[in-house]
């Protein structure tokens, strides 16, 4: 048996906690928790709304990219487009507007890839990824605190952009990796 098929690495069962933050995006928890050898442990948590992102190839083999200051980070990042799921919205919707917002195309077809958790050591931030083809133009209003540009790479382009560090978004290095694999060669 293979260490990750293995039940022992052990769970902490919530006790009580308390949230020190509510936010739009965002909610800040502190919580106590019961270790499997019966200590207590205290654990901070960023509960954050669901988000979804999308690698989305052109006709010709491209792949759009959005590049747009992230305050959090303090960079400029390239990036796959992305957005937050709006309540009662469903992920796949989230897909199609946030493709239009950002990139101003539509697409005719959208897979699902997988769900990414971003940063799971202290946050419960949960990214639905989407492969979307057969795009055709289709734009709308972007959201009035973003800018940003965007525009279509090439693989080698992105290989490039990847391999000289100038992106560092793990979704974005996650959907990438996918699509130079599906392409062959990856």
């Amino acid at each position: 048996m293979n260490f990750w098929e293995k039940a022992e690495c052990g769970r902490e069962i919530f006790i009580d906690g308390k949230t020190i933050y509510e936010g739009k995006i965002i909610d800040l928890k502190v919580d106590r928790v019961k270790l499997d050898d019966g200590r207590t442990a205290i654990r901070e948590v960023a509960r954050h709304r669901p988000a979804v992102t999308i690698l989305a190839e052109s006709g010709n083999g491209e792949v759009a990219l959005v590049r747009q200051c992230r305050y959090a980070a303090g960079e400029i990042m390239l990036e796959l487009p992305a957005g937050i799921v709006e309540d009662g919205e469903d992920p796949e919707f989230t897909a199609i507007r946030e493709l239009q917002e950002e990139v101003g195309f539509k697409p005719a077809r959208l897979e699902k890839i997988a769900d990414l958790f971003t940063s799971p050591g202290f946050s419960d931030e949960r990214i639905t990824m989407f492969y979307a083809t057969g795009l055709a133009k289709s734009a709308l209003l972007p959201d009035d605190d973003e800018f940003l540009t965007s525009g279509f790479v090439s693989r080698s382009a992105a290989e490039e952009l990847l391999s000289s560090g100038m992106i560092r978004d793990c979704k974005t290095m996650a959907g990438l990796l996918w699509w130079f694999r599906r392409l062959g060669k990856g």
